[in-house]
């Protein structure tokens, strides 16, 4: 869930920067963003996660498109639903999924949501554990 929510908390971290944590609504923000904001603030205001979560979305706010920094978020959002499986349950609410769709086209093409294994199309592929 930490890889669904990241891009989300990325859009309101760019729209925003460390304002996110405590910008009230924003009508004029499109909703990826306000989502965005809704899921920080809410793991923000959890107080074992805040401080890693504040300076997490901080760094990112200063380089909104390094991947290292957004690595680094993702690993603290993943560390705050592990540790508070209600809060994980509330953000999995937020999160949209009706209208979800997945289309693949072409040879070899994959659609898939969530992979946790490996995913082979090619002819004569030699996969190894």
């Amino acid at each position: 869930m930490a890889t669904e929510v990241t891009p989300y908390i990325t859009a309101a971290v760019t729209a925003y920067g460390t304002a996110v944590l405590t910008r009230t609504t924003d009508t004029a923000a499109d909703a990826t963003v306000s989502l965005g904001r809704r899921i920080v603030q809410r793991l923000w205001h959890r107080e074992e996660s805040r401080e890693a979560i504040e300076g997490a979305v901080s760094d990112l706010a200063e380089v909104p498109d390094d991947e290292d920094f957004q690595a680094l978020l993702r690993a603290h959002i993943k560390r705050a639903l592990l540790d508070d499986p209600a809060l994980a349950t509330e953000i999995a609410r937020l999160l949209p999924t009706a209208g979800v769709s997945f289309t693949a086209s072409g040879a070899g093409a994959v659609a898939v949501r969530n992979n946790s294994g490996i995913i082979s199309t090619g002819s004569g592929a030699d996969i190894q554990r």
